[in-house]
């Protein structure tokens, strides 16, 4: 019996159009089933976003449970309604990361992040 791989903790960041944050946070407290359901069989878990009011900066945590991330993205990106999501969410964002193209394409869309420190309980 093999051992599951450890679960991955990820950060990433993008900024919000400040003009979008009320459409974001509606979006956000009725995300479409599809979605959801894509990211959990993707192997996301424990998925939160943040708001920085002040840099206008959305920060994102959750934890990685799968074996491929690279893989489970590429299927996420597969998905008809996970990419009719990002096409409205990308226009309500500006990515720091450069070449970016769209959450779609290119090299990404938000900006991954090193942890640094972690206390665990």
């Amino acid at each position: 019996m093999s051992t599951p791989p450890p679960e991955q903790r990820l950060a990433q960041f993008v900024r919000l159009n400040p003009s979008a944050l009320k459409k974001y946070k509606e979006m956000h407290a009725n995300v479409w089933p599809e979605v959801l359901l894509a990211i959990r069989e993707c192997n996301i878990r424990d998925y939160s976003i943040f708001y920085d009011d002040i840099s206008g900066v959305l920060f994102a945590t959750f934890k990685y449970v799968g074996s491929d991330y690279k893989a489970d993205m590429q299927k996420m990106a597969g998905y008809e309604k996970v990419r009719e999501w990002w096409d409205i969410t990308d226009g309500m964002q500006e990515s720091p990361v450069i070449g970016a193209v769209s959450s779609k394409e290119g090299p990404g869309w938000w900006k991954g992040m090193e942890e640094v420190f972690y206390m665990k309980e």
